[in-house]
């Protein structure tokens, strides 16, 4: 008499192939996603780095040169909303508001800090302005650094 259907024997079997390649997929998407996560926070970073740059050739279009730019040697930090730069705080992180804006005073805390270090470059007339995003990603400390010219344009 034949007998229809599977044996428990044949069924581990198919359960065991089926996880192994469960697993095999899986393992296969997972460093996608990490990388995706960290590509996200490196283009955040770039931004966030760029923004430091444009607050600085705002304070300088709007103040006589180099006031309030000449006292970062040792790293400031500045937000859209500031008019001028405040001396960094190691323990300040950026906030984001519902609207997307990042600034010190509102909104959710990210894991970015920004520093934006201005030093004499040559002449009177040029600054050298180095910005730099610091974050952590899994215990791991990251960071993205700009660096570019201002100069006296008035």
């Amino acid at each position: 008499m034949k007998q229809f259907g599977f044996t428990l024997i044949e069924l581990i079997i198919t359960i065991a192939i089926l996880s192994f390649g469960i697993i095999g997929v899986y393992s296969a998407f997972l460093p996608i996603a990490n990388v995706q996560h960290t590509m996200a926070s490196k283009v955040t970073a770039v931004y966030l780095a760029q923004e430091g740059f444009e607050i600085v050739r705002n304070i300088r279009d709007h103040n006589p040169w180099p006031a309030g730019l000449a006292q970062c040697s040792l790293g400031c930090q500045a937000d859209y909303k500031m008019t001028t730069l405040k001396l960094y705080n190691e323990q300040s992180y950026l906030n984001i508001s519902a609207d997307g804006f990042y600034s010190y005073d509102q909104g959710n805390p990210t894991k970015f800090k920004r520093k934006i270090t201005i030093t004499q470059a040559g002449s009177p007339d040029v600054l050298k302005v180095d910005v730099l995003v610091m974050w952590d990603y899994n215990g791991k400390p990251m960071d993205f650094e700009i660096t570019t010219y201002l100069y006296n344009v008035k």
